[in-house]
């Protein structure tokens, strides 16, 4: 008798990561699960859509963000696309705050890190299973880190306050507003450009400003720069 009739609360799971032996860890880790069970594989996007296809018993894709060709996130969107009853889980290294928004922007369940263990592993596939999303505790903590922070930012633009700059964060300003290149600031600065780069996304994010004219307007009308 099918095994599957026997466990009709059964997850069915696929993976999806251009790595055989992180696919293999995976389901080694889940082996001893009762409740859950790796019915197909694929190391390439495509490949993956053509299991869901093939498999229209798995309720779970566990998605690898980082994979040629077809990216993690265009997976996630294309199996959101086609098989809405997929949940999706992404897996990465990596948990900005970017690649994050972009995986819950494509339909993703969850956001699960690298390092993840068997019992978080397990219980992510059950959580999403039931209809919820699941983060790893890392990934949560930046998301509430980032909803306070964008509050705050909020607020203080609602009260009409200025935001708060850090003391490079000041000195770049200063030489934005008088033209300066990112290679002159710094040479000024004695930092690297791409440190300058940075600090110039930090400070237009910050001030919700979308150019330098338009950071260089807020700058003045709240006295940032003389």
């Amino acid at each position: 008798m099918n095994d599957s009739l026997l466990s009709p609360a059964r997850t069915h799971v696929l993976l999806a990561d251009d790595h055989p032996l992180v696919i293999e860890g995976i389901k080694m880790l889940l082996r001893q699960e009762h409740d859950i069970r790796v019915v197909a594989q694929a190391t390439t996007g495509a490949e993956a859509l053509r299991c869901l296809h093939s498999h229209p018993e798995v309720s779970v894709a566990i998605v690898d963000l980082n994979m040629p060709n077809m990216s993690g996130v265009e997976l996630t969107r294309q199996i959101h696309r086609q098989r809405p009853d997929v949940r999706v889980l992404a897996l990465s290294m990596f948990y900005d705050h970017a690649s994050v928004t972009e995986v819950l922007e494509a339909g993703g369940a969850g956001y699960l890190l690298k390092n993840t263990s068997k019992a978080e592993l397990s219980e992510a596939i059950r959580v999403v299973a039931a209809g919820n999303t699941f983060f790893s505790p890392e990934v949560g903590a930046m998301l509430l880190q980032n909803m306070q922070a964008s509050a705050k930012k909020r607020a203080t633009a609602a009260a009409g306050q200025p935001v708060e700059l850090t003391s490079r964060e000041k000195e770049v300003l200063q030489l934005v507003a008088r033209e300066f290149s990112n290679a002159h600031i710094a040479e000024q600065l004695f930092i690297s450009e791409r440190t300058v780069e940075t600090h110039r996304r930090n400070i237009l994010a910050k001030t919700n400003c979308k150019s330098v004219v338009g950071l260089i307007q807020y700058a003045l009308r709240h006295r940032l720069i003389s």
